[in-house]
This record gives structure tokens, C-alpha cells and sequence, in this order.
């Protein structure tokens, strides 16, 4: 049963003298605790079609929709993750992860117990006292992550997370990321360049095209590769078909899209 619709969403961008259609007639649902990836090239619309999802923005046609009613004005709440983890220098990562919270005003009294338990299950169990400029930027993005589940957030709305760091800091958090997402039973959007991590995290992906941005494929994960860790699934004879199948499938757009920048699709 579908959880999250968007039902024929369109978006524009104005200027003065012009507008720009960034999104055309997008429609897709998601189940409830299903991991979707959403690929493309730059300036296909997936961080716009993040916003709208996140209530940021309206979308200038069509519905969003969580159990077949509106999202606008809804009190779900909604987790977001950035590239940036937006940590606040002057705050020590315990106050950090607490901010949503408090800015809610929602403070339970086991709240801060709470967060040093999440603390704990991603290894920051020894820096709550410490200031984000003391941490690596596999451990401040680990903090945001945390900063991010505090809330309880029913949807998760991942924004290229992972794509400022290094590639074993990445593949870490990739299995850390998955993982925390099935014992706590989220449903998630990830937007990314990376093919191999959209195949190794998701259970579909799909695949956007650019000016305006539409939804070009969908890929169902196989369960093999869905039933291992994105370090593990990499190694299935499987990813490596589905791999070429959607690197052909961009490859098509090549003469109509913007092109990526030389790394965006490497293989591991």
C-alpha cells in the first residue's frame, strides 16, 4: 500500500522576464519503510523535488500526499539531511543533536538519555561534550544524522549526504545509514550522483531526466542485493548488471543533458 504520493507534481522557477520548469509531471508512491534513490544529472530537479516533499515549498501543480492526504499543513514529521552537516561551532555535539528538540519545545524528560544512546550506536559515545571543529567529517555528518533522528522524523529526505567525504568514510556511513534505517523502520528518499550507491542503499531508484526534469526509469533493486549491506551488496554479480544497465540508460542522455562531472558515476 502506498504511503507517500506525489500525484502529476510540476514546479517553475521565476525570474522577471522568464520562467524555467524544473519539474514536469512527476508521480510515484512509496511504500512505507521503502529506501528510494533518486539519480540523475545535475539540474534535473531532485533537491526541488526533496523541498517539496519536505513542505519547503508548495509545488505550483499537482498533489503530495501521506496516506491519501495533503502534506501541506500535515503535523508529520520530516527528517532532512544536507551534503553539510550544519553542525553549530559554538555548541558541543550533545546540544547539537538536541536542537530540534528544544526549538520544538518538545523535551521529554529521558530526551538527552536518548540521544547518548544514539550517540553510542554510531561510536560518538565519547564526544558529546566536544565542539564540532574537534571531530572528523565522518563524525560530524554521524552527529547530524543523530541531530536528525532525535525527532523522530517518519520520512527521512537524504540530500547527497554522503558526497563530501572520502570513499571508505563514505562506504562506512553507507552501512551505518542503512542499517539504523530498518531497526528503526523509516522510509526514506535519497538523492544522489553516485550509481553505486543508489543500487547498494535502495530498494528502487529512479532515474530522472533534466530540462525539465522528469522521471525517465525505475529499477527495482533485486532482493539479493536488497538482503545485504552496501558494502556486501558491491560485491554481487547482480550490481554489476544493474550497474551497466542504468550507466547505458544515462549514457542515453548524454547529448541532451548538462554533463557530470568526471567522477560521478565511477565504479568501485
Amino acid at each position: 500500500m502506498s504511503y507517500l504520493t506525489l500525484d502529476r507534481v510540476s514546479h517553475y522557477y521565476f525570474s522577471k522576464k522568464q520562467y524555467t520548469e524544473a519539474l514536469h509531471n512527476i508521480s510515484f508512491s512509496v511504500k512505507k519503510n521503502e529506501f528510494i534513490s533518486l539519480l540523475g544529472p545535475s539540474g534535473c530537479g531532485k533537491s526541488t523535488l526533496l523541498s517539496l516533499i519536505s513542505g519547503m515549498l508548495q509545488p505550483a501543480e499537482g498533489n503530495i500526499l501521506v496516506n491519501g492526504k495533503k502534506i501541506e499543513g500535515s503535523d508529520l514529521e520530516i527528517g532532512y539531511m544536507l551534503q553539510q552537516d550544519y553542525l553549530f561551532p559554538w555548541k558541543n555535539i550533545i546540544d547539537n543533536v538536541l536542537i530540534g528538540p528544544r526549538i520544538r519545545k518538545r523535551q521529554p524528560e529521558d530526551l538527552k538519555q536518548r540521544a547518548i544512546a544514539l550517540l553510542e550506536e554510531v561510536g560518538l559515545e565519547n564526544v558529546a561534550d566536544k565542539y564540532p571543529n574537534e571531530l572528523s567529517g565522518g563524525m560530524r555528518q554521524r552527529a547530524a544524522l543523530i541531530r536528525t533522528l532525535i525527532t523522530e522524523p517518519e520520512i527521512l529526505l537524504l540530500d547527497e549526504p554522503f558526497s563530501a567525504l572520502d570513499f571508505q568514510t563514505k562506504l562506512k556511513l553507507e552501512v551505518l545509514v542503512a542499517d539504523l534505517l530498518k531497526a528503526y523502520q523509516k522510509t526514506a528518499i535519497l538523492v544522489t550522483h553516485d550509481i553505486g550507491e543508489a543500487i547498494s542503499m535502495s530498494d528502487r531508484i529512479i532515474l530522472m531526466s533534466s530540462h525539465p526534469g522528469a522521471i525517465e526509469k525505475v529499477y527495482d533493486v533485486p532482493v539479493e542485493l536488497r538482503n545485504e549491506s552496501p558494502f556486501m551488496a558491491r560485491k554481487h554479480p547482480k550490481y554489476s548488471r544493474l550497474f551497466d544497465k542504468i550507466w547505458a540508460d544515462l549514457d542515453q542522455q548524454k547529448d541532451t543533458v548538462k554533463p557530470l562531472e568526471e567522477d560521478a558515476y565511477e565504479r568501485p
